[in-house]
Order: C-alpha cells, then sequence, then structure tokens
C-alpha cells in the first residue's frame, strides 16, 4: 500500500488541452488520481477556466495541487499566443481540420507575446525573444506588418528594426 499523502505538500502537474472543452476522464486520470483528485471533476473544472480566453486553442494548463485541492493557471505557448493575436473566429476542431493561420499581425503584438514568453525563454536580451516568436509566426503561417516574419527577423538582426530593452 503506498504511504499517505503529505497534507502540506504542493505538487504540480501540466496538462495539454484543448481550451473550453472536457479533456478525457482517462489522460488526466494517471497524472491526479494518484494525488486523490476526481479526473472528471478536474476536466469540467480546467474547461471552465480556459473556455473565456482560450476556447478552441490547444493551450497547457498547470495544475497545482495541495491538500487535494487544486488551483488551475494557464500557461500559454507562443503558437498559442500568436494564434490568439490574429483574432481568427471560433472554430469546431471537430468538423475543421488542418486550418490555415494566414492572417496578419502587428509587431507590437509580437512584442507583447515576447514580453509574455521572456521568463521561458533562453534569449539574453528582448530582441532574441522576438526572434524566437517570428520563428513561431513562420510555423503558424502568419505575418507580420504585411511582411514574411523570416525577413523581419534578418532585419532585427541587421540592426535595421530597433527593438526596446524590456
Amino acid at each position: 500500500m503506498p504511504p499517505k499523502l503529505d497534507p502540506s505538500q504542493v505538487t504540480e502537474v501540466k496538462v495539454r488541452i484543448t481550451g473550453g472543452e472536457v479533456g478525457a476522464a482517462s489522460s488526466l486520470a494517471p497524472k491526479i488520481g494518484p494525488l486523490g483528485l476526481s479526473p472528471k471533476k478536474i476536466g469540467e473544472d480546467i474547461a471552465k477556466v480556459t473556455a473565456k480566453d482560450w476556447k478552441g486553442i490547444r493551450v497547457t494548463a498547470k495544475l497545482i495541487v495541495q491538500n487535494r485541492q487544486a488551483e488551475i493557471e494557464v500557461v500559454p505557448s507562443a503558437s498559442a499566443l500568436v494564434i490568439k493575436a490574429l483574432k481568427e473566429p471560433e472554430r469546431d476542431r471537430k468538423k475543421t481540420k488542418h486550418i490555415n493561420h494566414n492572417g496578419n499581425i502587428s509587431l507590437e503584438d509580437v512584442i507583447d507575446i515576447a514580453r509574455v514568453m521572456s521568463p521561458r525563454s533562453m534569449a539574453k536580451k528582448l530582441s532574441g525573444t522576438v526572434n524566437e516568436v517570428l520563428g513561431t509566426c513562420v510555423s503558424v503561417g502568419c505575418t507580420v506588418d504585411g511582411k514574411a516574419p523570416k525577413d523581419l527577423q534578418q532585419e532585427i538582426n541587421g540592426g535595421v528594426v530597433e527593438i526596446p530593452a524590456f
């Protein structure tokens, strides 16, 4: 029989889910079952937290569990922030597959996303984090201020475009 859980112990569990949808309890059960939590209830709580801002976008939810109580925190990735900045209408992921995000965002949006991502980035300066976000824009398929993100990366590296310090 496993040892009893310490009530003062804080455990973090990260789960990748689609915002606003109740995930399969079978995928949550192995992660949160040993902590004494109900996978179905936690799935509904995650769906409730992510339904407003992240509906239809895949994000990472961080569960902070202490004394069999879970606190849910959304940890968006760079791609989720870029897709959110595109302001596309919501879509049903079961009906619409392989969507192309061919919108346009501003450089200010990219800098704001880089500021959010900077604690998790390995770059020393904000310009390095901006380059990382521009690389995400390439993979998402959007343009920045009407230009290809790769061209903007070269302009930042060449000193043509100035990025603020922080």
